[in-house]
């Protein structure tokens, strides 16, 4: 596809936006440490919300949305639990509260507040920030592979090879663009810090949200509702499923079949009970130490914090799945016009890019590809953001250099963002599946980070030593279990195959943490004490509450937690309906739009009641 000079112009304009924001909030992000990675603590929720709404809109996760909404059809409204997409009601509804409280710069820092400033404590600290790094590394190695591909679709390299005074292969033409566009964002993170991470998310956001009403309404003016109907398969227009998923593409695009069988959805209803087991004690645990913790942190009060990750849901959810709608209702009903075609072979996740080359007009192609490659941008200069938050604060400051100014941290801050770059595209250039990137990170990381992260909440008993254990156990299995257990289980997908092995995988973390944490000192009752005053959390504190009772009478137990669990209820039921709400538009069920916009209503309602009105200040 050759774009016109409009599209080329729009995304120039997008790009060099982004310089001269973060050219223009230099000297105040320069200030000091708290105001280069937090913003000083200045801005406002709504702001920050917005910030991590346009991190979470990324390129190769649209594309996968896309994949599965065009395959499952409403349906699909339940696959990103696999995520969990519902920590944000979780965070919403009280743990982003908790965490402000602690009033630290990063997730590493946390650690002292929690576990002290023992050996096992340290120890904690430098698996946190080992875990903080790598993943940072991980999801920049991510977006390089996922920004190259998809930009080469639109501007393939034999037309811009011939115009540079050297020679770079074809097959390198991704790597090109991938270096270009994570250069560019380097640039503005390095210079603005936080500030700049917001204020071009706000941009981006825009644009995003801009591009995804225009796909919506040409779905829904150029599709006829009969040429709709004749292209859905039975039962593709219903949320509703069985033990069985029982969607049969036969009759419409038989290759559908062959996508579904090599998912390994077929037993759905074991795979979304499993989705939500696992989702809810992800999501008890708490933000993993990457941007959307800074962006809790960065929040200027724990009322506020709240208020920042409930609003995610709300401007994300319906933006993002009325553009994903309106490419399946496009592609459904014009499959025959789509080039899926990728080395002999079709592949569904081509959808999106293909869907842009057939539908969209002169001029809107543009601003699409502005907000998609906006969407990279912002994902991207969010994590760069965390990586210096940790390698420098929580390393250079702590162990190397703790009476460094202010201008050398800085600067550190400059050299570390630039490094973890340099790295993950080295990582990239040998990397080929965006896959393969994406399951070592929710396999390999994330599957080893819920048990150890649940306990350190809920239980005083856990100490510094138990963290470590189960941390690193925690990690060292989900690694090794796919490839070690995985012939057990010849019936299901590689690709879901960490799910199912996930309670395993808890079994094995989870009494290490408990196994060590019995056998070892418990942490220092100044440490805990300061904790549970400050945080105020519920859970398993008996003999912490009575020390603190007994220091200070008037203090209150947080009994909050059935009202907390039945929020948390509520925001999952209403964020899922928020995600099915612009599905129902575009495809323009009428009964059922109507039917969900009561059902959020009455959430909503409840929850200003049970959840807002009680928010702390």
């Amino acid at each position: 596809m050759q774009l016109s000079a409009i599209d080329l112009s729009i995304i120039a304009a997008y790009l060099l936006s982004t310089v001269v924001i973060g050219l223009w909030v230099r000297r105040r992000a320069a200030k000091d440490l708290d105001a280069y990675y937090l913003g000083g603590r200045t801005l406002p929720w709504y702001m920050l919300s917005l910030s991590n709404a346009s991190g979470m809109f990324d390129i190769s996760g649209t594309m996968w949305l896309v994949t599965l909404g065009f395959v499952y059809g409403l349906k699909s409204i339940w696959i990103p639990w696999i995520w969990p997409v519902f920590n944000q009601v979780f965070l919403m509804v009280y743990l982003s509260a908790w965490l402000r409280r602690s009033n630290v710069l990063t997730g590493a820092e946390w650690i002292t507040t929690r576990f002290g400033d023992g050996p096992g404590a340290r120890a904690s600290h430098m698996v946190v920030v080992i875990f903080a790094v790598c993943s940072v590394i991980g999801f920049l190695t991510y977006g390089f592979v996922g920004i190259g591909k998809f930009i080469e679709v639109f501007v393939p390299w034999e037309t811009v090879a011939p115009y540079l005074p050297f020679t770079i292969a074809a097959e390198h033409g991704p790597h090109v663009y991938g270096i270009l566009f994570t250069s560019i964002a380097t640039f503005y993170v390095m210079m603005g810090g936080m500030l700049g991470v917001v204020w071009t998310d706000l941009i981006q956001f825009l644009i995003m949200t801009l591009a995804a009403l225009i796909i919506g309404l040409i779905a829904m003016n150029s599709v006829p509702d009969a040429m709709l109907q004749a292209a859905l398969p039975e039962g593709w227009d219903s949320p509703f499923f069985g033990w069985r998923l029982d969607l049969d593409w036969s009759q419409t695009i038989a290759e559908v079949n062959a996508k579904m069988a090599s998912d390994g959805y077929g037993l759905f209803g074991a795979l979304v009970m499993m989705m939500l087991f696992k989702g809810v004690l992800v999501s008890a645990a708490g933000p993993a130490p990457n941007y959307d913790m800074q962006k809790i942190l960065a929040t200027r009060s724990p009322r506020e914090a709240a208020l920042m990750s409930g609003f995610v849901s709300v401007v994300l959810m319906p933006i993002r799945y009325f553009m994903v709608a309106g490419f399946c209702v496009l592609a459904l009903v014009y499959f025959d016009r789509l080039d899926l075609m990728v080395g002999g072979t079709l592949d569904f996740e081509n959808i999106l890019p293909a869907a842009i080359v057939e539908f969209v007009p002169l001029g809107v192609t543009g601003l699409l590809l502005a907000g998609l490659i906006a969407a990279f941008m912002s994902t991207f200069a969010s994590t760069v953001n965390a990586a210096p938050a940790y390698l420098v604060n929580d390393l250079y400051r702590r162990y190397i250099n703790p009476n460094a100014s202010t201008k050398r941290l800085i600067y550190a801050s400059y050299a570390v963002s630039a490094g973890v770059v340099l790295l993950s595209t080295m990582i990239g250039l040998y990397v080929e599946s965006i896959n393969s990137v994406l399951q070592w990170l929710v396999s390999g990381l994330w599957g080893g980070y819920a048990a150890a992260n649940v306990l350190k909440w809920y239980w005083w008993r856990f100490n510094g030593y138990g963290f470590f254990g189960g941390m690193a156990s925690g990690i060292v299995c989900a690694l090794a279990f796919p490839p070690l257990l995985g012939p057990l289980f010849p019936s299901v997908a590689s690709d879901i195959l960490p799910l199912y092995l996930f309670p395993l995988l808890l079994l094995v973390s989870g009494g290490t943490s408990i196994a060590i944490s019995l056998l070892t000192e418990p942490d220092d009752l100044a440490t805990l004490t300061q904790f549970y005053k400050t945080v105020r959390p519920w859970g398993f504190w008996a003999p912490i509450h009575r020390l603190v009772v007994a220091q200070e009478p008037e203090f209150q137990r947080n009994q909050a937690f059935r009202r907390d669990m039945m929020n948390v209820l509520l925001g999952i039921i209403a964020q899922t309906a928020l995600v099915a709400l612009p599905i129902f538009i575009v495809i323009k069920e009428e009964f059922s739009v109507a039917l969900t916009l009561v059902l959020i209503a009455l959430c909503l309602g409840v929850l200003k009641k049970t959840w807002y009105d009680k928010l702390e200040c």
